[in-house]
């Protein structure tokens, strides 16, 4: 299956590198790109791309009010939006990740972490800059307005999944941490998104740490 890519940023420079570095790999292909955040939401509905990659600050309207719209909380049959940026202040990540986004990347992260997250989004799950990671995940210690509760309680394994998630470890790691295979981590990750309602990992690690299942 080939994973079709939107790209919105407001430097050309940039919109035609990642479309380089896109378009290089046999199972991905740009279908459109956006110098501003309007024609990125007309693209994004028009097309509806696998993934789509959004810079924050465009002219018309910045990236994370583009991700509340086609991602956010109550947006039926929402899209994938992995955040690419130069800026990683707090508030930019938890409010692209609270709004949707299934990823936080740094400009400077490099062809190979872009290509990944891409993957990682297209697959239902997200990635963050592993120099951000950790700390973003602190930040969502404080407890929400309204916590979140489990349709039904994780098990002791799944909540042993869901604090390495919580620690930004990908599923190999957690895999090979907890002597099991990548799949049945898959597995015990799928049954916590469905018994919490959250949409990926992001989501499954925030209420960890609201919850108080990982320590400061």
């Amino acid at each position: 299956m080939t994973i079709r890519v939107l790209i919105a940023d407001d430097q050309e420079m940039v919109r035609a590198g990642f479309r380089m570095i896109i378009d290089s790999q046999p199972e991905m292909t740009v279908v459109g790109d956006a110098a501003d955040g309007v024609r990125a939401v007309e693209l994004a509905r028009e097309l509806r791309p696998d993934v789509c990659l959004f810079d924050i600050r465009m002219p018309r309207m910045d990236g994370l009010e583009a991700t509340r719209l086609l991602a956010g909380p109550g947006v039926p049959d929402p899209l994938r939006i992995v955040i690419v940026t130069t800026f990683d202040m707090d508030e930019y990540v938890y409010g692209a990740l609270r709004g949707g986004a299934a990823g936080f990347l740094l400009k400077d992260s490099g062809p190979a972490l872009l290509v990944e997250a891409v993957r990682a989004a297209a697959e239902g799950a997200a990635l963050v800059s592993p120099s951000i990671t950790v700390r973003l995940l602190a930040r969502l210690a404080t407890p929400p307005a309204v916590p979140r509760t489990p349709r039904e309680r994780p098990t002791d394994r799944e909540l042993d999944v869901v604090r390495l998630v919580a620690r930004g470890r990908t599923n190999e790691e957690i895999a090979a941490e907890l002597f099991v295979s990548p799949s049945t981590v898959k597995t015990h990750l799928g049954s916590v998104q469905r018994k919490l309602a959250a949409r990926n990992r992001v989501e499954v690690a925030a209420w960890a740490w609201e919850s108080g299942l990982v320590g400061r």
